[in-house]
């Protein structure tokens, strides 16, 4: 009784004063977070991958959302080995303000589950064979949100290393990228890649992060200045305000129950402790955990073992 109280004081100041006569089970605190009609959509831009025969039955696809600074490509790989081998297609989707996606200034969990929606929507699949959702990170938290949003528009969800919970373990480290990306390109406008590369260096050490991070960039002839793919002022304030790193839901008013969850995590990552899981259950009580020996990037450290999870907790739940 007291932490509810206490939470709902928090919601308070965040997001504006509540009525004392609110319940926790109004959802009207929540503001937009569960509205399907009102918010302003935008047209993913997707890569589809198919099987090299056509299957001889119509399966559910899956649908693939990276995370912060990703793009469709991050998945490219394992989604064409995927298609073949679970026998039906994969979609790769650019969320907004990244890939090729549109831009636009609002970017939270309630817009980007609303894009996804419309691009399910927009796609009409068969009423047997529904969605398979698979989310990493940020994508994670955008697949959980669009099952508490839209239930019936997906039969399973796959959340890759993160959790519905405000999880700040990264909020400060994504912040010094944005800001070293900002000074290499606005301010010294540079032109050699190796440049923007030094100055992520002075922040990120790992190699690997940083050729990541550089995939966001445009690269123009020589001695043109290198430009950033995504609006990185938008990113950056959306990372300052704590937006990405937050869970704008509550498990009192929200649960999916219309099918299997499958949390895959890290086990060198810090974003799913064994503490947050009986808050998973809260809003996912189907669900189960399966550890990988990874960090964060749990995707492309270790694919093979994340495509033998993934594909045994598919064709079981298909079996059942």
């Amino acid at each position: 009784m007291i932490q509810s109280f206490i939470t709902l004081i928090c919601l308070s100041k965040s997001r504006g004063s509540i009525p004392k006569t609110y319940a926790r089970t109004d959802p009207t605190y929540l503001g937009d977070a569960l509205d399907t009609k009102s918010i302003e959509t935008v047209e993913l831009s997707y890569d589809k991958h198919s099987p090299e025969y056509e299957p001889t039955l119509v399966k559910s696809p899956l649908i693939f959302l990276h995370g912060l600074f990703g793009s469709k490509s991050n998945t490219r790989t394992v989604a064409k080995q995927l298609a073949s081998r679970l026998d039906r297609d994969v979609y790769c989707l650019d969320l907004r303000n990244f890939g090729n996606s549109p831009h636009n200034p609002r970017l939270d969990y309630p817009s980007l589950a609303a894009d996804v929606e419309r691009f399910i929507q927009e796609r009409k699949f068969p009423e047997f064979a529904k969605p398979i959702v698979v989310g990493h990170s940020m994508g994670a938290k955008t697949a959980m949100a669009l099952a508490l949003r839209s239930p019936n528009l997906l039969s399973m969800l796959v959340a890759v290393d993160n959790a519905p919970v405000t999880v700040l373990a990264s909020q400060s480290q994504f912040g010094k990228y944005v800001n070293q990306l900002r000074l290499a390109l606005e301010k010294y406008k540079y032109t050699h890649i190796k440049d923007v590369d030094a100055k992520l260096e002075e922040v990120e050490p790992n190699k690997s992060i940083r050729q990541f991070l550089l995939t966001n960039l445009i690269r123009g002839k020589k001695h043109e200045h290198i430009k950033s793919r995504i609006p990185l002022d938008i990113i950056g304030d959306t990372i300052s305000k704590g937006i990405i790193s937050s869970w704008p839901y509550d498990s009192n008013i929200s649960q999916w129950t219309k099918g299997p969850v499958l949390f895959i995590r890290g086990s060198k990552s810090v974003y799913v402790h064994d503490e947050i899981i009986p808050e998973i259950g809260k809003y996912f009580p189907d669900f189960e955990v399966r550890d990988v020996d990874s960090g964060h990037w749990v995707i492309s450290e270790k694919p093979q073992e994340f495509m033998d999870i993934l594909c045994e907790f598919i064709d079981r739940k298909e079996d059942d």
